[in-house]
């Protein structure tokens, strides 16, 4: 079982100042095993070194890559995809922000940051890596009977939310790479105890996509779980007039994301 005396974490920070700001934090919070480097590429090469790092920790802004590219680095490397990532950034333009989210960052925190929003990023990255006490909170609910349709345009998104599912025991899960295809899937009659979707996809989003199942698909009752960075509060209220069952903010929290599964079945 993974806790916060026993974590390793690869803090990668090219400012110095800011390096030990950080450092003092995650100290605070009992984590004394922090590796820092201050560039990508010297991120990548301590990550697959043993022991490997726990969670990667990682300004936006690095001398040779940003941390979009660093993350996307990281999910598209099999040895590591897994790997939870936490950005801390002045970064606040959405554009910018975007890929971190798809990418399946555990958390975006500010800088500056306070000591609270840095043990709700950790504490969620330990909620993903304590992979059997999640698989036991939802025990119960019989996870590997659920079939569940995921629905996102980005591939990357799609496969780290799958290790999520994955990581709660959920094994019978189907893809769908926008609202169209997942439709299309909805309407040759495949059955599904809860939809997970994402809102901005070519096609059909996953407003439309809502809307469909609640007005017109022979399964109007199905939960529906949006999981999503949309920031437009009148995107998010015609999703919730459509008929959303809950909107998971990304990056989310793991421990709430397994609370709403386990409400809706």
């Amino acid at each position: 079982m993974f806790d916060m005396q026993n974590l390793t974490v690869c803090l990668v920070e090219p400012s110095r100042a800011q390096g030990q700001i950080i450092q003092h934090y995650l100290q605070e919070l009992g984590i004394s095993l922090i590796d820092r480097v201050d560039s990508g590429a010297s991120a990548l090469n301590r990550i697959h070194e043993p022991p490997r790092p726990d969670i990667v920790i990682s300004a936006m802004y690095l001398p040779d890559m940003t941390g979009a590219e660093l993350v996307m680095a990281i999910r598209t490397d099999e040895d590591i995809q897994e790997l939870p990532f936490v950005l801390i950034s002045s970064e606040t333009r959405p554009e910018s922000l975007d890929a971190i989210r798809q990418a399946g960052a555990m958390a975006i925190l500010p800088k500056p940051f306070i000591a609270r929003q840095l043990d709700k990023a950790i504490s969620s990255a330990l909620d993903y890596l304590n992979v059997d006490e999640s698989r036991a909170e939802l025990e119960s609910l019989d996870p590997d009977t659920k079939q569940l349709l995921l629905v996102d345009d980005s591939t990357v998104s799609r496969h780290f939310m799958r290790t999520v599912l994955e990581r709660f025991g959920f094994c019978d899960i189907t893809e769908a790479e926008n609202g169209q295809d997942a439709i299309n899937q909805l309407a040759q009659g495949q059955r599904f105890d809860l939809i997970i979707t994402d809102y901005n996809m070519p096609l059909v989003d996953g407003c439309a996509l809502i809307e469909y199942i609640r007005t017109t698909s022979d399964q109007m009752s199905v939960p529906i779980l949006m999981v999503s960075g949309e920031q437009d509060k009148q995107k998010l209220a015609a999703i919730e007039e459509a008929g959303v069952s809950a909107i998971c903010e990304k990056p989310f929290d793991v421990a709430n994301l397994r609370h709403l599964i386990g409400q809706f079945l």
